[in-house]
């Protein structure tokens, strides 16, 4: 493999949403020499590859940003950061006044008023926002984008990061990329456990299915503090198709009802968990199949649905049509799909201070990575890569990060470690086999579907051993040509991450989120556990901390002048 030196001032690793919006921040007030690394390319990469139809967090007339925070605390059971809540809060209808002068089209009612979908949705025609902005990225001449590059390792040395290692997806390039300052803005983790479609089906799921949880992974290898894997986030969707609910619950208010016709939500609430976990109970109960009832929308109603499909999950809309029955003629099954690890939705990821430092000197971390602030969906990705990127530039000149002292002679070590997977012998077990062994382990004995998302103390040991098993294999297996070696990396990051999740799970010894954490040994909530679950690596093992909440009113956390850690 051939070795490349990348020399810059801002490394940006995934060129999502936040990592686009970061980029684009840097570059309209700095100079500075600014590299996207994205494993495919940024045009259509992300969560926001194929649009929505809907920005989920805004700031609605008559309300304030801590009206925001407050929602997202209160949906989290109280496990989240008001702090990383409100300055995120604080920019949502700023950085949508930025998309929407880029080209983003809002819809507008015969006043001129943004269309709002509950308290907190506006509608919007959103198929092509993440062109929009990759486009702006693009227009921007300081910034490099190295698309198909995938990212494995950071350059760290005494807890101070100086850039990143990798390699192309395609042609048998590595990489060393040398940067003052490191944003990470990857993508959360998908894949970990069994999904609900098996075969060929097996990456129809809620979340894309190339995130493989590699910032975590790398964090977690490099000693950042962690925070949160607990809270896992299980999507409530469209049996088979896996296509949202939400654009039917809030979209033409459909309420929950089992085979019975009988409206379940109000027994168990409607928080985000709760909505799944009444699914879960009703199943449970033999009232199944469970349903969001539409058959009495009207005809309007119909069209809007199927045109809102079309939109971010155009095999839902196939569905109907090919069926011949649609929303108005039948109820819409729903079911819940299996764990992820996602900081957009949940509050797992990198324990940050208020601007988005990590614990290590120089690394930033924004979107699907940053922990401590659930539901913060697209606008929320961007205000952090925003919040990220004046730090990082603050930073820089103030003299806190710089260039000095990075070593730019490594790399032929990680080449080595890249090439050695091309020299091995086939073994008696593929990519594939350790992929479903993983998922089998995940599934079964750390909450999966199988067991209705339920774990106990005793089925996380299994785990934990299952998992660590598979990781022996790691250095064995063959790859044959690029691609392989990338699926060795991703299933090195699921595993990796696996271990973080097991440790979580058994660390909090309650059951705050009903489905999230369904622990078995602790049925019940307890104020004793009204603290976050962190976590440290240490020669390859994950150690559990915890840390007092960050409420409405405290002091924020600022890791330069020391704070709570």
């Amino acid at each position: 493999m051939e070795l490349i030196r990348v020399d810059c001032d801002v490394l940006i690793i995934g060129g999502g949403t936040a990592g686009c919006y970061a980029a684009y921040t840097l570059a309209k007030k700095s100079d500075l020499k600014i590299v996207i690394a994205e494993k495919a390319n940024i045009k259509r990469s992300g969560c926001l590859a194929a649009g929505v139809n809907a920005i989920n967090a805004y700031i609605t007339k008559g309300h304030q940003p801590s009206d925001y925070a407050d929602y997202a605390v209160e949906d989290a059971e109280g496990i989240a950061r008001y702090d990383l809540l409100l300055s995120m809060s604080e920019r949502l209808n700023e950085v949508t006044a930025e998309l929407e002068r880029l080209g983003l089209v809002i819809l507008k009612d015969e006043n001129g008023e943004y269309i709002t979908r509950g308290d907190r949705n506006i509608k919007i025609n959103g198929e092509n926002l993440k062109v929009i902005l990759s486009d702006a990225v693009k227009a921007e001449k300081q910034i490099t984008v190295i698309n198909h590059i995938n990212i494995t390792d950071y350059i760290v040395k005494d807890n101070h990061i100086y850039g990143a290692y990798g390699f192309d997806v395609n042609e048998k390039k590595a990489y060393a990329i040398h940067a003052a300052g490191v944003i990470c803005a990857t993508g959360g983790a998908a894949g970990i456990y069994r999904p609900n479609n098996p075969g060929f089906s097996r990456h129809k799921l809620w979340y894309p299915p190339f995130n493989t949880g590699a910032g975590y992974a790398m964090g977690m290898n490099a000693g950042a503090e962690m925070t949160t894997f607990e809270m896992r986030f299980i999507a409530l969707r469209c049996k088979d198709t896996i296509a949202p609910t939400g654009t039917i619950a809030q979209g033409v208010r459909a309420k929950q009802t089992n085979s019975h016709g009988e409206v379940y939500e109000t027994k168990y609430g409607i928080k985000t968990s709760e909505r799944l976990y009444g699914t879960m109970m009703e199943n449970r109960a033999g009232r199944g199949p469970c349903y969001l009832d539409t058959t009495s929308i009207t005809d309007e109603q119909e069209q809007e649905l199927y045109k809102a499909y079309l939109n971010m999950a155009p095999s839902q809309t196939l569905r109907w049509l090919e069926t011949g029955r649609g929303p108005k003629s039948k109820p819409v099954e729903v079911t819940g799909t299996e764990p992820y690890i996602v900081g957009g939705h949940t509050a797992s990821g990198y324990w940050i201070d208020n601007r988005r430092r990590t614990t290590v000197k120089g690394l930033y971390a924004a979107g699907d990575v940053a922990g401590g602030t659930p539901q913060k969906y697209v606008t929320g990705a961007l205000a952090e890569g925003a919040i990220a990127a004046e730090t990082l530039l603050s930073d820089k000149r103030d003299g806190i990060i710089s260039r000095d002292g990075i070593r730019t002679d490594e790399g032929e070590k990680k080449l080595t470690e890249y090439e050695s997977f091309f020299r091995n012998e086939k073994t008696e077990i593929t990519i594939d086999q350790l992929e479903s062994a993983m998922q089998k382990i995940m599934d079964e004995y750390a909450g999966g579907i199988t067991t209705d998302y339920l774990f106990n103390k005793k089925g996380l040991k299994i785990a934990e051993e299952g998992i660590r098993e598979l990781m022996a294999f790691l250095p064995k297996l063959k790859a044959e040509d690029m691609d392989d070696l990338l699926r060795i990396y991703e299933i090195r990051e699921r595993l990796t991450v696996s271990l973080a999740v097991i440790a979580h799970l058994g660390g909090r010894h309650e059951t705050r989120w009903h489905s999230f954490a369904e622990n078995a040994d602790y049925r019940s909530t307890s104020d004793d556990w009204l603290l976050y679950v962190n976590s440290v690596m240490r020669d390859g093992r994950v150690e559990l901390l915890t840390r007092d909440l960050v409420r409405k009113g405290d002091d924020e956390i600022d890791f330069v002048r020391g704070g709570q850690i």
